[in-house]
């Protein structure tokens, strides 16, 4: 985040609560990769709103950061 430029950016771990995959429902619960987040992102503003979200269908590939990050800039 810092080599982008990101300060505004909060990254979250599940090393002691999966309440967080579960809420947003990113959590995986079956098959090999059981117990893991599925790949996403999510804006959210000052507010606390989503203002942008984009659940990845296939784990190995990467969300669209340009979307989120031009969504950023023009707020």
């Amino acid at each position: 985040c810092k080599i982008e430029n990101l300060d505004n950016v909060i990254t979250l771990s599940m090393m002691r609560s999966r309440n967080f995959a579960k809420d947003y429902g990113v959590l995986i619960t079956d098959g090999p990769l059981a117990g893991i987040t599925a790949r996403a992102i999510l804006v959210l503003d000052e507010t606390n709103t989503v203002v942008h979200s984009e659940l990845i269908p296939e784990i190995a590939h990467e969300p669209d950061y340009d979307a989120a990050i031009k969504l950023l800039d023009t707020n």
